[in-house]
């Protein structure tokens, strides 16, 4: 290890549908007789990545384009397991992240209800204590994903499940997804307070893509202890003073808000991060997906620092913010 890559690390927002390596997953879908688009490995790695020089128009086509593939393929309870246990082994390996908390949506990992879910959940936390085993070094923990196209009763049963497995290695919940009309978060309020009750972290998905006004009322009624990406809070100084009154962390995610368009270019995602810190917003530097995205934690707190976004002591205070902000205990 280099000097730079030894240092401690951690990372907040990981999803594991965006965090195995292709060469794994294709192993996994042959396991499994999953049928590809191509029996060429290039082209497959070309479809669950996302180039430099690729960009998506929305966070919509990530979903559709990526996602449908690597949630296939780790539909089963041994899928799950190998690639919970891969990816906090190499997160580890390649980074020095001794903290992780990685996240997934079970309900998109069972089939439409072919699987069982607890045996899908058990076997993200088989290959969590795997991990750990393994390296001793690492803290990591699971977080339960909801989903915005999921009904209301199916949301329900994921925080059940969280709250069940809680003692297990489940340390959270979140809710993700493409925003769409049918769904209301305010409908979601009790599931969080349920979820809170219990003993569990909260983080939301807010503020990537369309109005503020869902991250207004997540800030101002749900107030997790941590929002996914809520890059939009910048162009509302009073949304940026009610995230750092409620004490909430921001997890940020640079390569991926800047390949899924949430940001235009380097000179909109600086003055995003200087704004943020101008208003002192705690926040985290995250992947989002290291191998869907072709990077590592490393790598983006580099990027951070060569564009002159952050200097070294800034992105070593965003560290220390994860380590503070962690729902690992």
């Amino acid at each position: 290890m280099s000097k730079h890559t030894n240092t401690p690390r951690a990372e907040l927002h990981t999803h594991l549908g965006a965090a195995v390596d292709p060469p794994i997953l294709w192993s996994i879908a042959h396991r499994q007789g999953i049928k590809l688009p191509s029996k060429n490995y290039w082209d497959f790695e070309d479809m669950i990545t996302i180039d430099p020089d690729e960009k998506n128009r929305s966070v919509t086509d990530l979903d559709k384009k990526f996602y449908h593939w690597t949630e296939l393929i780790q539909s089963s309870p041994e899928a799950i397991e190998e690639s919970v246990k891969s990816v906090i082994g190499g997160g580890y390996r390649k980074n020095n992240l001794v903290l992780q908390e990685l996240r997934f949506n079970p309900m998109k990992r069972n089939r439409s209800g072919e699987r069982d879910l607890d045996h899908i959940i058990m076997s993200a936390i088989w290959g969590l204590d795997k991990a750990l085993l393994e390296y001793p070094q690492v803290k990591a923990g699971i977080i339960l994903m909801m989903g915005r196209t999921l009904t209301f009763k199916q949301n329900e049963i994921i925080v059940r499940k969280a709250i069940k497995y809680k003692s297990e290695g489940i340390v959270g919940i979140d809710i993700a997804d493409p925003q769409v009309k049918s769904f209301s978060m305010k409908e979601h309020l009790p599931l969080f307070l349920e979820a809170r009750k219990a003993g569990l972290g909260i983080t939301i998905h807010t503020g990537e893509e369309g109005t503020l006004d869902e991250m207004r009322y997540v800030v101002g009624e749900i107030k997790p202890q941590r929002i996914g990406h809520g890059v939009m809070c910048v162009s509302d100084r009073q949304l940026m003073r009610d995230i750092v009154k409620n004490k909430i962390t921001l997890e940020i995610c640079p390569t991926s808000n800047l390949r899924n368009s949430v940001v235009k270019n380097v000179g909109e995602l600086r003055h995003v991060i200087r704004t943020l810190k101008r208003h002192k917003v705690r926040f985290t530097i995250n992947t989002d997906g290291p191998e869907m995205y072709e990077t590592n934690i490393h790598k983006e707190q580099e990027f951070l620092v060569k564009n002159r976004i952050l200097s070294r002591q800034e992105v070593a205070q965003c560290t220390k913010w994860a380590f503070e902000a962690t729902f690992i205990r």
